[in-house]
């Protein structure tokens, strides 16, 4: 079959000469300037003249076979083609002499696209170099991959039964069936994700997945799909170099949108993911760094898509970012202080000092904390003000976590008259360490209830415990609770609690008593209150 297209094709030039009434041996070429190397190999190989084994002479032959550096000078401009790289003429010298200004050799190089492939001098005639020659059948592989380039070999190369818009018709016939291939793909690709995953996602519950992410997803990754598809076969259809330049470039540049996408929606897969595990931790600041993390992941997406488009655009990225390297350092210069705050939060969010809800006291600022941000973290305080401090001033700063007690303590002074009786004062401290042991939420294992002070106008109990809550409301609740107990008791046992006054007493009055109360309760009285009080409690 193959020696049959071959002889077929060889018939085919053979009439094609005729027709045109010249004969190879008759046809005169130049390789004297760069500029005449290039013309001969692309001139005799266009539809209306096509002489491929006079384009051949462009090539330096280090090989003995004339087939092969026929048909690699085939495989160049096909290169040339395939690539989309139009061979601006008018740009190449015509100097016999010339040089290259940067390594002062007689060379040229056609593109910074693919700087391996450059005319060289030889003698008196300019060729394509020897370097060049061995890399044109990797450089084919490459546009042409997965045997796609065989398909070219069946393809004739200036013929067709008629021409429309400038194309063949098989070159019509070869885009009506891309676009047949890729409407039935996109159909089968989104009917295989919309139904079949989109079903076991309803099956294993994960309803909101499947509605708000992989829904939206389900086209971009069909065209994920599709356009590589388009960017490796339409080369094989060898479009005009003016029409292939853009169709090429065209889909290469949409390409990476699609894939912006997809990573897009991807970055919102994981990021539910990573809510889910945060659920499952004790920490809320895993609340607070899953937003953030998504928020730099999809912005890390489209600056990476968007520096793919630009080379796909064949714009010198390289520039660009170097460009933005010596922006970014007079950025960093200028915005000391945002990039300190930034480092600041990642120290928050690695060494967890707080976490959202806690109550702390940093400086000046006490409240609870609300949100932990990029720049700053957001404290409420208890007069219901929002304060923000930047990351970088907290982190160097002294914090005093409330959030984190296991205990909260709980000190006050109880104020007796100076007139209660020795034995009453034993027993309402007792009475003081029973409410504390009966309450469910104090610290058992360790509290100071004593008598510790007589000051100018009363006689002092040292009552200092601890609860264990995890809330101030809690905490203000137990307060309440054990200060009432208290009250209780204090009222049970008839003791009286002293305040700051001056009074004067009379005592010498004989139709009035004395103001000072008449303690008359014995002690084995006084004890039987005490546990009736007691037992009244349990």
């Amino acid at each position: 079959m193959r020696k049959l297209l071959i002889v077929s094709l060889c018939a085919f030039s053979f009439f094609n000469l005729i027709a045109q009434g010249q004969n190879v041996d008759t046809i005169t070429y130049n390789l004297s300037t760069p500029y005449d190397a290039v013309l001969n190999h692309l001139k005799y190989l266009q539809p209306d003249s096509y002489y491929p084994e006079i384009a051949a002479k462009s090539l330096h032959d280090k090989r003995n076979g004339k087939t092969d550096i026929v048909e690699l000078s085939t495989k160049l401009k096909q290169v040339f083609d395939g690539s989309g790289l139009y061979i601006e003429l008018d740009d190449i010298p015509r100097e016999t002499n010339y040089k290259d200004s940067i390594s002062n050799k007689s060379r040229f190089q056609l593109s910074k696209k693919y700087p391996e492939i450059y005319v060289e001098k030889y003698g008196n005639r300019w060729l394509y170099s020897k370097k060049s020659v061995n890399k044109i059948e990797g450089l084919h592989s490459d546009i042409y991959p997965f045997g796609t380039g065989k398909l070219l070999e069946l393809l004739p190369p200036n013929s067709g039964s008629f021409k429309l818009f400038g194309l063949w018709g098989w070159q019509l016939l070869g885009i009506l069936i891309l676009i047949i291939i890729c409407v039935v793909l996109h159909k089968v690709f989104t009917l295989v994700i919309e139904k079949l995953i989109i079903q076991v996602l309803l099956r294993l519950g994960y309803k909101k997945l499947a509605d708000e992410v992989v829904v939206p997803v389900a086209k971009p990754i069909s065209f994920l799909i599709i356009f590589p598809l388009l960017i490796v076969l339409v080369p094989v259809l060898q479009l005009p170099i003016g029409m292939s330049r853009y169709v090429i470039l065209a889909l290469k540049a949409i390409w990476p949108i699609f894939a912006i996408v997809f990573f897009y929606r991807l970055v919102d897969i994981f990021s539910l993911y990573l809510f889910k595990m945060a659920e499952k931790t004790e920490s809320t600041l895993d609340d607070q760094l899953v937003p953030l993390l998504r928020k730099v992941l999809k912005t890390f997406v489209v600056i990476v898509g968007g520096l793919f488009i630009l080379d796909n655009l064949e714009f010198d990225i390289t520039g660009l970012i170097a460009g933005i390297s010596i922006g970014g350092l007079a950025f960093a210069l200028a915005a000391q202080d945002t990039i300190k705050n930034f480092f600041g939060s990642l120290m928050i969010f690695i060494d967890r000092p707080f976490q959202v809800g806690d109550w702390i006291t940093s400086g000046d600022v006490d409240g609870t904390v609300e949100e932990v941000g990029f720049r700053s973290t957001r404290i409420r305080t208890f007069r219901n003000s929002v304060m923000y401090i930047p990351n970088g001033v907290i982190t160097n700063q002294m914090i005093d976590n409330h959030g984190l007690r296991v205990y909260r303590r709980f000190m006050t002074t109880i104020s007796m008259t100076y007139d209660t009786p020795p034995e009453l004062i034993d027993f309402f401290v007792d009475g003081l360490k029973e409410i504390v042991k009966a309450h469910p939420k104090t610290r058992k294992d360790y509290y100071e209830i004593h008598f510790n002070n007589m000051a100018s106008s009363s006689l002092d109990v040292l009552f200092y415990i601890f609860f264990e809550v995890p809330s101030w409301t809690e905490e203000l609740q137990s307060r309440h609770e054990i200060l009432l107990e208290i009250v209780k008791l204090a009222d049970r046992l008839g003791v009286n609690f002293a305040f700051p006054t001056q009074t004067l007493h009379v005592e010498t009055f004989p139709e009035k008593k004395g103001n000072s109360p008449e303690y008359t309760n014995t002690s084995p009285e006084l004890r039987k209150k005490l546990e009736e009080f007691i037992s009244k409690k349990d």
